[in-house]
């Protein structure tokens, strides 16, 4: 029996079909453009997207050597697409980060107030989330609001599209800031304050379950056998978390790419004013019974990256010339000892705990003294600092954590996980996961079609710890007087650098 997992992002999707042992038998991915009508507007043209997960489902199908007897999906969070009665697309997809509803979010404030909205939602108030999106389109287009039948994120589309009810699981739902995450229900009171018939979204469903079987003539088109089971999946960061394990209160994922996010899970919902006002979100995990939040920096590999690109040259030389990976020749010969630099990481705005738009980037500490390596190392230990900052934030809301698991580029670097470890003072594992989103969908539709008992079965089989870096106690009892000088640094200088 094969498994797929299908994930939707904002600028690709990809389909992975795994064996029941872990296997990974084939991969297709397409890209598709963002959108950019208008400044800070963000979209996606539905009809590509669409071209392009069928053509993911249909090649990887194809490709595997085995029938696939579930699939289930991983998606973006918050993104929506107005669809017609008979399910045509009446608009573009409007992503998370467009910005258009700053004037509806706004309105909540004033209206039940971002305190009770949190208590429902789980949600800080934010224009990225559904629901204001959906204000914005009722007042400024009425004449596409007027004609809609469903509002769908990205699986519901996907779901219509192959012939299927629309459902929603409930951590997309919980996206949208109109869902209760105690509840699990849509909100009448958060709906009747903004106007919006609940009927406009689809049916909460709990992630696992199964939503159809896939219709003959469906089925062919995709290569796929008739009766596939389509399994509901969930958020993208949650579903990376599922393919980590993170199954447990106390683990946490930490996805360091070009942003670095870190999903923490939990027992019960955590929605303290602590959590509110570090602008921590609150909603379920894909796992039944578990919560999870989500603590993010903007501005991780992509430091990095800004470095290679601009005083890295001669590293891609070399890199290129010997096959070797130029962040490892960038990152090698650091100094063991702990810099006196600070790197504020916010050179594309701050995400958690701030939220600040109009953050950037700094580097403090500069002198006549400080070399090339010095200063790589002063940007990493910014990006470490930044994530223990978060740590503590999380813990001072009332959500723990004992060990991250780290995935994403940054992961394979050593030198970087230890110095994680030694600045946050937790231990730092890899795991001999990839496509982690996709795994988490094969787990799910692994369950529901009888491959494994649970999902605690599902990962004590294919999640296996590989490295684990152990924080230095010696160093971590050094960069701790350094972390809270940073702590201090951003509310210092914030006011003269949104003057700049």
């Amino acid at each position: 029996m094969a498994l797929m997992g299908l994930d939707v992002g904002s600028t690709g999707c990809k389909a992975v079909v795994f064996a029941e042992d872990g296997r990974q038998l084939a991969r297709a991915y397409r890209e598709y453009p963002e959108i950019y009508p208008q400044p800070g507007w963000i979209e996606l043209d539905p009809a590509r997207v669409w071209q392009g997960v069928q053509e993911v489902i249909a090649e990887a199908a194809s490709a595997a050597g085995e029938p696939v007897r579930a699939l289930s999906i991983s998606a973006m969070g918050e993104s929506f697409t107005p669809v017609g009665r008979d399910g045509e697309f009446l608009y573009n997809s409007i992503v998370s980060p467009d910005n258009r509803a700053v004037a509806q979010a706004s309105r909540w404030h004033e209206t039940l107030g971002a305190e009770r909205v949190f208590q429902i939602a789980g949600m800080p108030i934010h224009p990225s989330f559904t629901l204001p999106k959906v204000q914005w389109m009722a007042e400024v287009r009425p004449d596409i609001h007027e004609r809609v039948w469903k509002y769908l994120l990205w699986p519901d589309v996907i779901f219509t599209k192959l012939g299927l009810e629309p459902r929603l699981d409930y951590t997309l739902a919980g996206r949208t800031m109109a869902f209760d995450v105690v509840q699990k229900c849509w909100s009448e009171e958060l709906l009747g304050v903004a106007g919006v018939d609940p009927s406009l979204f689809a049916e909460p469903i709990a992630p696992g379950q199964v939503v159809g079987e896939l219709p003959a003539a469906t089925a062919s088109t995709l290569n796929l056998p008739a009766g596939c089971l389509v399994v509901a999946g969930g958020h993208d960061q949650p579903m990376n978390a599922l393919g980590a394990g993170i199954i447990e209160e106390g683990l946490a994922v930490d996805g360091m790419g070009t942003v670095e996010c870190i999903t923490v899970a939990f027992e019960r919902p955590v929605l303290t004013e602590a959590m509110r006002t570090a602008n921590y979100c609150c909603y379920p995990h894909v796992v039944d019974g578990l919560y999870c939040s989500l603590a993010f920096n903007y501005s991780s590999g992509s430091i990095l990256r800004w470095y290679r690109d601009n005083f890295g040259a001669r590293y891609q030389a070399q890199a290129a010339a010997e096959g070797r990976d130029v962040y490892e020749l960038i990152l090698s010969g650091l100094p063991e000892e702990p810099t006196r630099l600070f790197t504020i990481p916010y050179f594309a705005g701050s995400g958690t705990p701030y939220m600040d738009p109009l953050a950037r980037g700094a580097v403090l500490g500069l002198s006549l003294s400080c070399n090339e390596k010095v200063f790589v190392k002063g940007l990493l230990e910014g990006i470490c600092y930044e994530l223990r900052l978060n740590i503590e934030g999380l813990k001072r809301a009332g959500v723990q954590m004992q060990r991250l698991r780290a995935t994403g580029g940054g992961s394979r670097s050593p030198v970087w996980l230890q110095l994680k470890a030694d600045i946050t003072g937790h231990e730092v594992s890899t795991l001999d996961v990839t496509e982690g989103g996709c795994l988490a969908g094969a787990m799910l539709g692994g369950v529901a079609s009888g491959a494994y008992a649970s999902l605690a079965e599902a990962v004590a089989m294919l999640v296996k710890e590989r490295d684990i870096y152990r924080p230095d106690a010696q160093r971590h009892a050094a960069y701790t007087p350094l972390y809270e000088l940073y702590s201090r640094l951003w509310p210092t200088i914030r006011d003269v650098v949104h003057e700049m």
